[in-house]
Parts: structure tokens; sequence; C-alpha cells
């Protein structure tokens, strides 16, 4: 549908837009960038994309802004993922030295990282239970009718609860236990634990049902916790000059109170490594006013959580997935998740 000029000039608006939130004049695309053309044919041009839906005009400026339609063609198809300086590397670098043996760690160091170099509110959350494997679980005794349980993943995730019973347990009783929930349980997915499983580690071990009763149901309350949501850079929105109008403000802090829009927002684009929605694309209405990139974060091969990147949809887009492809290439090469078998729980 466009031509290379209209592409360069549609390029050249959504850059200064993104840059200085003003709307765009083609006087502006002809001093600053390097078209070949006239005032007058940028404007011909502006009018074409305009009337094609890539541009608005603001009734109180001459000049275009993108539209969402705009946004959309520049992320598919104009983009660079290479606009990341040597001071953001560097930057980058110092902050992912720090070997760390669990996941939720990792995702602090990661949220941290990319709100701080970014300068947008970032949040991140926990993998699905269905993608981590159990690696193995943990029995602590801790008094005559009190257990902690401890379970580890692939990846680090540990999941612990205080486990409460009616008659005195010994420390026999739970060394069989871990050997019997281990046998049967270590190389499965997180989740198996809400399955028939239950029902066949009791009949393993029927003379200590009052005992293995307990300790499912806990396990379970464990995993099925609401995901933890680690937020950064949440305030930083409001230095943007969009975050003036106070509608778009208060859906913003609606959507940070909202848990549950934030947690379907990040899983909405977990089985793409990044994904986009801008505007009206997000599934919730309240964020019709933002952009919204999401990452399945992997290291190794190995799902650590999906991260969200909030902006408006004058994010700039290019230096965000830029910096989120570096992160990932020198977290994948630096072997900063360990493998979770030193941490300190266990």
């Amino acid at each position: 549908m466009l031509d290379n000029r209209k592409k360069e000039i549609l390029k050249a608006i959504v850059d200064e837009y993104i840059s200085t939130a003003e709307p765009v004049s083609s006087n502006t695309i002809v001093n600053k960038y390097d078209i070949d053309c006239s005032s007058a044919t940028v404007r011909n041009e502006m009018a074409d994309l305009e009337k094609y839906g890539f541009l608005d005009k603001p009734h109180t400026s001459a000049g275009r802004v993108p539209s969402a339609k705009g946004y959309r063609f520049y992320v598919d198809e104009l983009i660079k993922d290479d606009n990341i300086s040597m001071e953001e590397i560097i930057y980058i670098q110092s902050k992912l030295q720090t070997r760390v043996n669990q996941m939720q760690d990792l995702t602090k160091i990661t949220t941290n990282t990319l709100s701080e170099v970014t300068h947008y509110p970032i949040v991140s959350i926990e993998p699905s239970k269905h993608t981590q494997i159990i690696e193995d679980i943990k029995f602590v005794l801790l008094g005559n009718r009190t257990m902690m349980a401890i379970i580890l993943t692939d990846i680090g995730m540990i999941k612990e609860t205080i486990i409460k019973f009616d008659e005195d347990v010994a420390q026999e009783q739970i060394d069989t236990l871990s050997l019997i929930f281990n046998n049967k349980l270590r190389g499965k997915p997180l989740d198996i634990i809400d399955g028939p499983i239950q029902q066949y580690i009791i009949d393993e071990m029927k003379e200590s049902i009052n005992v293995v009763n307990p300790i499912l149901n806990e396990m379970q309350k464990a995993i099925n916790e609401q995901a933890e949501l680690y937020y950064e850079g949440t305030k930083k929105v409001f230095d943007l000059p969009e975050f003036e109008n106070l509608d778009i403000t208060r859906n913003f802090i609606n959507v940070l109170d909202e848990k549950n829009i934030v947690i379907d927002t990040l899983n909405a684009g977990v089985a793409d490594d990044i994904s986009i929605y801008i505007g009206d694309e997000n599934q919730n209405k309240e964020l019709k006013d933002f952009s919204i990139i999401t990452f399945n974060h992997k290291v190794h091969g190995k799902s650590v959580g999906t991260i969200g990147i909030i902006g408006p949809k004058r994010m700039d887009y290019s230096k965000v997935i830029s910096i989120l492809k570096y992160i990932n290439k020198k977290m994948n090469q630096s072997g900063l998740l360990g493998d979770g078998k030193n941490d300190k729980h266990l």
C-alpha cells in the first residue's frame, strides 16, 4: 500500500512524535530528516497517509500525529531493533553480573534493569505452573505437629508452606513421605499436584492418610496462590505529557490496582517472545490509551516469567525492543540463573 517515500515520511513522523510529543509539520520533516523532496511534496504525502488512516490531525494544530494504525505499521514494518547505546550496554552488563539461584531474584533484576534503562513502568510475573517441572521436594519437621514443605522447580522457583497436623508425626514418617513424594512427583509439571496424583499418593500411604491429606491440601494452596507481580518505575509515567490528562492518569492507576487485569495482559502474549499491543488492541478497555509490550523471558530455553512494559501509545518501541533483545541475549550467555541446588532455603 505504501511506497518507499511514504514509508520514509511515516517513519520520520513517528520518530519525531515519539521524541517531542508535538504534532509534526512538513517543514520539520524536511529540515530534520534526510528526505529528498520539497515541503509541498511532504504535505501531499502526509495528506495521503492521513487519508489511509496512518496519521491523525489534531484540531488545534496544522501538524500530524501517528494513529494506532500508523504505530502498528511502524512496529511491523519500519522499526529497527539495534537502537541501544554503548552507555546502556555498559549499564546492563553491570546489572547482570550477579549470579542468582532463585527465579524471583532473576525477575527482580530484569525488571529493575529494564525500568532504569527504558524509563517506563515495568511489571513482571512468574511463569505459569504448567511450564515448571518439579525438581525436588523437601519436608522439614519443625515440631511434633508442624512441618515445612518446600517445592523446587527446574527454573529455581521455590514454593514453600507450613503444614499443621492434628496428630503427632515422627521424623521416620517425614522421611518416608519425602521419598514417596519425590518418587511420584519429581520430573512432573508443577500443576500435577492439582491432578490425580493426589489419590495415587494417598493409596501408597493408606496408614498415614491423616498426614498425607493436609500436606497435599497445603501444597495445592501454595501452588495455586495468585501469581506475584513485581513493579518497577510506576511513578515515571507521570512525567510524560500524556499523563497531564486526568482520565489517562486515572485509567493507569486503576489498571495497577486491578491485579487480574495486569495478569491477563501479561499472559495474553505468552506464546510469543515479544508481543506488542497498541491502544484498542489491548483486551481491556482501560488500556485503550496505552501500549503494552510483553516479553516471554526465557533463559536457556526455560521460561522464567513474563515481563510487561507499559507506556503511552507514543512509546519508544525501537528502544524498548532493542533493550529487551539485548538483555535476553546477555542473560542466555552469562549463566546468570543458577541451578537452585545451593539455595539457602534448601
